[in-house]
Order: structure tokens, then sequence, then C-alpha cells
């Protein structure tokens, strides 16, 4: 559904999102749907260095320059997508603000499952997979970026770019997937936003009242249950071209990932993993 077609996939309502999602005593504070972005990250970035409140929620139609892990670059056709960020701004322990990444992917995964019935994982830290038996499809990649301009009132801006109307031959590279290709084409864009934001908002609140603790709040327990990394043999691309094999043990309290390799356990906050199949 790119090009021509995506004419007939209806436009995001922003009056109707914001009746919806903005409530008195709710996290979020506003939605705004734009034509057209470079990043949604980075133009909410600059709203939070400029004082934007938690809870804002920037959304587009078609994202011409987005960004991804490591470093790379994207582009969404308009109105294929879900494409959005929003902003929080969490008053925990600095050492556990790697968690707000990994809670974004486990409310993406129980929308979908929740809203098209597609059995949704997570690969470490928080793309969201189809699980297959040859290959993995991913259906949405997650960033988060911090702010700490204002030591005070610390932003973290997590950005989303969900495949939604994509057909097999229309997506960018042989692992990825959309929910059409899923069996799931005819779900909304708006109703999707308003159930990641409904199960980002009830574990956030919870998360915060823990003082960031993931397992007391019940994060860390759920995102075991969903991300299908852990247990599994990885093979994981570090930063200066370093490989480390091994097994995914466990996240710690942080969010990192636990692996236990030829030299013993490293816990890792960054880095490309790669599920490593029989006979790989």
């Amino acid at each position: 559904m790119t090009g021509e077609h995506s004419d007939e996939i209806p436009v995001l309502d922003q009056t109707a999102l914001t009746d919806a999602i903005v409530r008195p005593g709710g996290l979020w504070r506003s939605v705004e749907v734009v034509p057209e972005a470079g990043s949604t990250n980075t133009d909410l970035a600059i709203r939070s260095k400029d004082g934007a409140p938690e809870g804002t929620v920037l959304v587009t139609e078609h994202q011409t320059a987005g960004k991804g892990r490591l470093g790379r670059g994207f582009t969404t056709p308009e109105r294929v997508a879900l494409t959005f960020s929003l902003l929080v701004r969490p008053v925990v322990p600095s050492e556990r603000l790697g968690w707000v990444s990994p809670l974004m992917g486990v409310a993406a995964v129980a929308a979908v499952r929740e809203w098209t019935g597609v059995p949704a994982a997570l690969k470490w830290p928080n793309d969201v997979l189809v699980p297959g038996e040859e290959r993995d499809g991913k259906l949405a990649g997650i960033l988060a970026e911090a702010d700490f301009s204002d030591p005070d009132r610390v932003g973290v801006v997590v950005g989303m770019g969900l495949n939604v109307s994509q057909g097999r031959a229309e997506l960018p590279v042989e692992t990825a997937t959309s929910l059409r290709a899923e069996g799931a084409g005819g779900v909304g864009r708006d109703e999707l936003l308003r159930a990641v934001l409904a199960a980002f908002e009830e574990r956030y609140t919870a998360w915060v009242a823990a003082s960031g603790n993931a397992e007391v709040s019940g994060l860390a327990d759920e995102y075991r249950r969903v991300c299908v990394t852990l247990g599994r043999r990885v093979r994981i691309h570090l930063p200066g071209d370093r490989l480390l094999e091994g097994a995914a043990a466990r996240v710690d309290d942080q969010a990192r990932l636990v692996v236990a390799g030829p030299t013993g356990e490293k816990a890792l906050n960054v880095g490309d993993v790669v599920h490593v199949r029989p006979g790989d």
C-alpha cells in the first residue's frame, strides 16, 4: 500500500486521538499529528530541551529521516506505518532509565497481540518481532534518547515505527514484516496508537511508583515472558566491529543483557543482537 495505494489509508485524526487519549490525571498531555517529519525523535527532543511537559506525543504520517539504533537511518512511506515519539520525565535513579525503552517494547507487544492477534515478541532490547521457524520478521523498531539538559527534569524521548500496511514486496528488507503481511491488514493506526499508549501508561505508572525498580513493578517479569532473546545462543555486533557470541542469560536491574561468553559473563547496554539458529 505504498505510492498510489497510500491514498486509500485514512489519515490520523488529531482531534479524535486527543479526545481518546488526553484525560485529567492521566499521563498524556497532548497529541499532535503532523503530515511529515524528518524524525519525530529529533523534533520532540528539541521540544524537550525547550521544556515540553511529560506526556507530549508527536505523530507523523510520513517520516523522511528516521533514526534507528546504532546510528542507522530509515524512511517511512506515507501512511503505511504508525510512527510516533513520546516524552516522559521519570523521577527514578538514573541507572534505571534504561528500562524506558524496553517498557515501550513490552507495551507494543501487548497492544499488537490484543488488537491484531499477531504473536509479537521482543528481541533485546526492544525490537518487536514476529518469530518464525526459519527467520524472525521485524515488525517495529524503538529508539530512546535521554535529554539531560535540565538535570532536575531529565527527559526521555521514545520513538517507534511500526509497520502496518506494507505488503511483503513493499518492505525494505527481507527480515522486515508488517501487520498486513502477517494477516492483520484491517487494523487501524488510530486504534493501535491508542492501545500502545494505554499499555505504556499502565506499565510506566507502576514502574515510576516503584522508583524504577522493574522487579517490584512487574515490568522485568513481563519483559522476560515476551523476550525471545533470553535463553538463546546469540551473536552480538558491538561498536568497533567487535563480536561477542554466547548464551543470553538474563537482563539485569538496568535492563542490560547479560551474556555468558567464552571469558565469562558480560553485561551489555548496546549491541546488535543476532539470534543464532542450529547450523548457523
